[in-house]
């Protein structure tokens, strides 16, 4: 009789290590940076990200407003943004 012999099954790739930018990590990396942040309400901010805080309250420097359409509504050189009223923050790729 033969025998059969049991080939190995090919080793998976490795995975690849995880990052390590967590949300913290991100937002303290675009400290003084250009910024998108919309609102839940669907009006978006754009300027420089100055500071914020555990509870996601936001001061931006150099700031326009833009309505839920995208036109631009106001200019204002600094804005406070409380932070339950934020849907989300990005990097703004889009800056001036």
């Amino acid at each position: 009789m033969s025998e059969l012999t049991k080939e190995e099954p090919p080793a998976a790739p490795a995975a690849p290590p995880p990052t390590s930018v967590t949300p913290s990590t991100y937002l303290k990396s675009i400290l003084g940076r250009p910024i998108l942040v919309r609102l839940h309400t669907g009006v978006t901010y754009r300027g420089i990200l100055a500071c914020l805080d555990g509870y996601m309250n936001i001061a931006m420097e150099q700031t326009e407003e833009y309505g839920v359409g995208g036109e631009l509504e106001s200019r204002y050189g600094d804005v406070f943004l409380r932070g339950n009223n934020v849907a989300f923050i990005s990097g703004d790729t889009k800056a001036k």
